[in-house]
């Protein structure tokens, strides 16, 4: 409540300072720089996909030409290329 009695008591206070900090605002906003990120013209699409277990040329076949062939409808894909390894497979034993 003090606070509003002092604005009551000292209206031209209040109003200086409303400007003020209007005016500082302002400035703060002509000096921040506008270009917070740099221009990146090539976009690029990743995806990982990792199964355990499964030959490369089995990844290839079942995974990544079905992942490609939606991948086709990008509009304005310059390229389109996948690569896969051989992983260790993880293998369980659950035979005791």
């Amino acid at each position: 409540m003090w606070i509003v009695r002092l604005a009551l008591r000292r209206p031209y206070t209040f109003v200086v300072m409303s400007i003020l900090i209007l005016v500082m605002g302002l400035i703060a906003i002509e000096r921040t720089p506008t270009d917070i990120f740099p221009n990146i013209n090539i976009p690029v699409v990743s995806i990982v996909w990792n199964y355990n277990g499964l030959i490369p040329k089995e990844m290839s076949e079942r995974i990544i030409s079905v992942t490609e062939r939606n991948l086709t409808t990008i509009v304005d894909a310059l390229a389109l290329c996948h690569r896969t390894r051989d992983s260790e497979p993880c293998q369980t034993d659950l035979r005791t």
